[in-house]
C-alpha cells in the first residue's frame, strides 16, 4: 500500500510498506513495525490538517514520523514538533533522532533556558525544531522565527488547543503565514464534552478526524489484555471524626453565602471554581461590597474542601502538610485573605489542632504496600496521586519494602516548601526507571501525558479523578507489550466513588462525541462546498470513456466539466496535474494482461503531465497474490516516482478530484491546460498550448502574450523591450523566451 502527501494541489508518494517494516528514504531500516492502521492513518494526515484520537501506547508519535520524514523529502523546509511538556520534548526528539535518516544536529530541542539570540542561530540549521509552545510563541512574537518555510507541525496533546493556550497563537499564524501548511494533531483523549472538541477541531484548523479504539479490528492486534481491579477501603472513624469537623467549618461559610443571596450546590471543584468566576465577573460590574465578601467566602470555602478530599482520598500526611502550609501562608506579607481569615476563625483552629493530632494512615497506603509486595523483579510499576505530598509519603513508605526501589516524579514548579524536579532530574529518573534501577515511580499529573515507559506491568490509581482525560491517560501506561495490570484504589462513602464513575460515564461519552464531530465536520465541509458562489468554481477535463462513471456525475455537481478525447489522461486538472483512474479490477487487469500494459500509459502520464497521479478505486487485494499487487505499485511509485492515491469508491474519487482542483486552480491560481499532442484541441488551444509550453511560461502568460501580440510568429519576433510591456512578463522571462526562440538547435 503506498502513502500518499497532498498540500496546495501537489500529491508525492511518501512511502511504501515492504514485509513487516516501513521502507521511506528518510526513515531508518527496519526500525519502524508497518501497522495497517498508522499507514491509514498517516495517508489522511498528509492529505490534510487532521486529528488523530488513539489510546496511548499505540503509536501516535509513529504517525507523526511518517508525516514529518515525507513532508520533509517532498517539500524540504521546516518541520515542527509541540509537546507540552520538557520531558516529552526531550522523549519526541530522541524518538526522531532515533528512528530518522537525518543529521542528529538539525533534529534541535528548544526551552526557555536557551538564550534568544543562541534560539535564533539554532533555527537557522534546524530541519526539525522540537519544542514547548510558549518558546515558540514568544519567538514567532518577537520575530525570531517565521513560519514561512515551515511544511508540517505535530501539536502532541492537541487537546490543550483552547481558550489562550500557545497552541491556539501558533496554528492560527501558521495557516495565515506558511507557503504549504499541513496540522497534525494527536491525543488520547480530547474530552468528553462536543464544544471543548469543536473548539480544538477549529482552533487547530482539523479538516478530518481519526479516530481508533482498542477495540477497532484494526487495533485489535496489538492490545494487550488490562486486567482492572477496583480496591474499595473504609475510612477510619478518626479521620470520619476530623472530616466531620471540617464540615462544620464548612457549613457555617456556606450559610453566610447564603444569607448574601449565593447558593452554593456543587460536585467537583470546576463547579466551586465557576461559582467563584462568576462571583468575580458580578463584582467587577457592580462593585457591591457583599459581592467581594461573598467572593472572600468563597476562596475560604475552596480551601476547606480541598482539605476535606485530602482526608477522604489521600490521608493525614497530605493533610498536615497542607494546614502548616496555610498556617504559613496566613503569616506571610503576601497571604491570601481567605488564608488569614480561616486560621484566625477559632472553629477552624480547633478543625486543624483536632487534625494535627490525629494519628491514624489513610488505609490506601496498606493497600498499596500490599499488592506491591508481590511485585517481581522484572516487573515495573506507577502509582499515579494527584498530590505531591501524596507522592513524598509514598515513596517514602514503599522505600522501606524489601522489593521495592520507588522514585518520585513531579513537575518542575516550585511551592512554598515544595522544590520541583528540574528537566535533567526528570529524564534521569525516566531512564533509571526504564532501566530498572527504580521498579516503582510514584507519579503526579506530568506522568500522565505521553510518557514513554515500556514495559510497566502495573497502574495503581492512588485516587480516582473525574477527568476522562487524566483517566485515559493513566490507564494507558499499562498493556502496550505485555498483558497489564489496573489498580483503582477507592474510599467508601467518599468522592472517590463519585469521580470514578463519572471518568467511566466521560469516557463513554468522549469517543461518541468525536464521532458527532467528524460528522459535523463533514457537513460543515459540504454546506461550504455547496455554497452557490463556489459552485462550478473549477474546470476539469474529461476523458470521453470516463463518461460511463459516476465520478463524472459527482464532479458535475461542482465542477465545470469539459469533454475530450484525451489519450494521456482520464483527468486533467491543471496545467501541470493529470489523472489516471483505474478500478481495482481494471489496475489488476493491467498488471496481469499483455494488451493492457499500465506502465506504457504511465509513462505517457508522466511525457505529458509535470504532476502525474494514478488513483486506484476500491479494494484491491483478493483476485490475485498480494505480491504481485506490491511489486506493480513499487515500479509505479519508484521507478516511474507516480504518486499513487486509493479511494473506496466513486464519491471519494470525486472528492479527491475536486480537492485537487480547488487547490490547483484557486489556491495557486493555476490555469488548466491539456498536454498531449494527441488530443484534438481547437485553434485556439493549440496556440495557448505551444506558449504556454516554453519554460516558466504558464497559460495565464501565454494568453496574455497571445492578447498583445496577437500571433505566435509575432511573439517570436519580439525584442525584450517589446515582450516586458505584457503583463506578468518581467525581463528575466523575457530573456528566456528570445533565448529559447533564437538559440540554434544542435543535434
Amino acid at each position: 500500500m503506498s502513502v500518499i502527501k497532498k498540500s496546495k494541489g501537489e500529491l508525492t508518494l511518501d512511502f511504501f510498506t515492504e514485509k513487516e517494516y516501513i521502507s521511506h528514504p528518510l526513515i531508518r531500516e527496519k526500525a519502524i513495525e508497518r501497522r495497517a492502521y498508522q499507514v491509514s492513518i498517516s495517508a489522511t494526515a498528509l492529505l490534510r490538517n487532521t486529528l488523530v484520537v488513539l489510546p496511548t501506547g499505540l503509536g501516535k508519535t509513529v504517525i507523526a514520523l511518517y508525516v514529518i520524514a515525507s513532508r520533509l523529502l517532498n517539500y524540504g523546509g521546516k518541520a515542527l514538533f509541540l509537546a507540552p511538556t520538557k520531558p516529552l520534548v526531550e522523549q519526541h526528539a530522541e524518538f526522531l533522532r532515533k528512528n530518522l535518516k537525518i543529521d542528529a544536529d538539525e533534529i534541535i530541542t528548544l526551552s526557555g533556558e536557551i538564550g534568544p539570540e543562541k534560539r535564533a542561530e539554532l533555527y537557522g540549521m534546524a530541519r526539525i525544531i522540537v519544542s514547548t509552545p510558549q518558546v515558540i510563541e514568544n519567538d514567532i512574537i518577537a520575530g525570531r522565527l517565521s513560519l514561512e518555510d515551515v511544511v508540517h507541525i505535530t501539536f502532541d496533546e492537541a487537546h490543550r488547543a483552547v481558550g489562550n493556550y500557545s497552541y491556539v497563537f501558533i496554528a492560527k499564524h501558521y495557516l495565515e503565514t506558511a507557503k504549504n501548511p499541513l496540522i497534525l494533531g494527536i491525543t488520547a483523549s480530547p474530552g468528553s464534552d462536543i464544544e471543548r472538541i469543536k473548539e480544538v477541531v477549529e482552533n487547530l484548523g482539523i479538516e478530518e478526524v481519526e479516530v481508533r479504539t482498542e477495540f477497532d479490528p484494526d487495533v485489535k492486534p496489538y492490545i494487550h489484555e488490562k486486567e482492572i481491579v477496583w480496591i474499595k477501603v473504609d475510612i477510619p472513624d478518626e479521620l470520619k471524626d476530623v472530616r466531620e469537623k471540617f464540615q462544620k467549618a464548612l457549613e457555617i461559610r456556606l450559610k453566610r453565602l447564603e444569607k448574601l443571596g449565593i447558593n452554593v450546590s456543587y460536585n467537583t471543584k470546576r463547579e466551586l471554581l465557576a461559582i467563584q468566576e462568576s462571583l468575580q465577573m458580578m463584582a467587577m460590574e457592580s462593585k457591591d461590597p457583599e459581592t467581594f465578601e461573598a467572593i472572600s467566602l468563597m476562596a475560604e470555602v475552596m480551601k476547606i474542601v480541598h482539605g476535606i478530599e485530602l482526608i477522604e482520598t489521600q490521608g493525614l500526611d497530605a493533610l498536615k502538610n497542607y494546614l502548616k502550609r496555610l498556617v504559613k501562608e496566613s503569616k506571610s506579607k503576601g497571604g491570601s485573605k481567605a488564608s488569614r481569615n480561616l486560621v484566625s476563625d477559632p472553629i477552624f483552629r480547633e478543625v486543624m489542632f483536632k487534625a494535627m493530632k490525629c494519628t491514624i494512615d489513610h488505609p490506601k497506603l496498606e493497600k498499596i504496600k500490599e499488592v506491591l509486595k508481590g511485585l517481581k523483579d522484572d516487573m515495573r510499576a506507577i502509582v499515579f496521586c494527584t498530590y505531591r505530598d501524596t507522592a513524598e509519603v509514598l515513596v517514602k513508605e514503599l522505600n522501606r519494602l524489601e522489593n521495592i526501589r520507588a522514585a518520585r516524579f513531579v513537575g518542575q514548579s516550585s511551592r512554598i516548601d515544595d522544590k520541583g524536579m528540574r528537566q535533567k532530574e526528570q529524564i534521569e529518573v525516566v531512564e533509571k526507571f526504564r532501566k530498572g534501577e527504580f521498579n516503582v515511580l510514584v507519579a503526579t499529573s506530568v506522568g500522565e501525558e505521553g510518557l514513554d515507559i515500556p514495559a510497566t506491568d502495573l497502574v495503581i490509581f492512588y485516587e480516582a479523578v473525574p477527568s476522562e482525560i487524566r483517566a485515559i491517560q493513566r490507564k494507558g501506561r499499562t498493556g502496550r507489550f505485555r498483558k497489564g495490570k489496573i489498580i483503582v484504589l477507592i474510599a467508601k462513602g467518599t468522592r472517590d466513588e463519585a469521580y470514578y464513575w463519572s471518568s467511566l460515564r466521560k469516557e463513554r461519552l468522549m469517543y461518541e462525541q468525536i464521532y458527532r464531530v467528524k460528522e459535523w465536520l463533514r457537513s460543515k465541509a459540504t454546506a461550504e462546498y455547496k455554497r452557490p458562489e463556489e459552485s462550478k468554481e473549477v474546470v476539469i477535463y474529461v476523458d470521453s470513456r470516463e463518461m460511463k462513471s459516476g465520478v463524472v456525475k459527482e464532479l458535475f455537481k461542482h465542477a465545470e466539466i469539459k469533454i475530450r478525447n484525451l489519450e494521456a489522461a482520464d483527468y486533467v486538472l491543471s496545467d501541470r496535474v493529470g489523472v489516471e483512474r483505474k478500478t481495482a479490477e481494471d489496475f489488476i487487469d493491467s498488471i496481469t494482461s499483455a494488451d493492457r500494459n499500465i506502465f506504457n500509459q504511465l509513462l505517457e502520464l508522466k511525457k505529458s503531465y509535470q504532476k502525474p497521479i494514478l488513483i486506484i478505486e476500491g479494494e484491491l487485494y483478493g483476485r490475485i497474490h498480494p505480491n504481485a499487487i506490491r511489486g506493480a505499485i513499487a515500479a509505479i511509485a519508484v521507478d516511474l516516482s507516480i504518486p499513487i492515491i486509493q479511494t473506496k469508491n466513486e464519491i471519494e474519487t470525486a472528492e479527491i478530484l475536486l480537492a485537487i482542483a480547488r487547490r490547483e486552480q484557486k489556491l495557486l491560481s493555476r490555469e488548466v491546460a491539456v498536454h498531449s499532442g494527441k488530443t484534438k484541441m481547437d485553434l485556439k488551444e493549440q496556440q495557448e498550448y505551444i506558449v504556454s509550453s516554453i519554460s516558466n511560461i504558464g497559460p495565464v502568460i501565454a494568453r496574455n502574450l497571445l492578447k498583445h501580440f496577437k500571433t505566435i510568429e509575432r511573439i517570436a519576433t519580439a525584442d525584450v523591450d517589446e515582450l516586458v510591456k505584457v503583463p506578468k512578463v518581467g525581463v528575466k522571462t523575457a530573456k528566456k523566451i528570445r533565448e529559447i526562440l533564437t538559440t540554434p538547435y544542435e543535434d
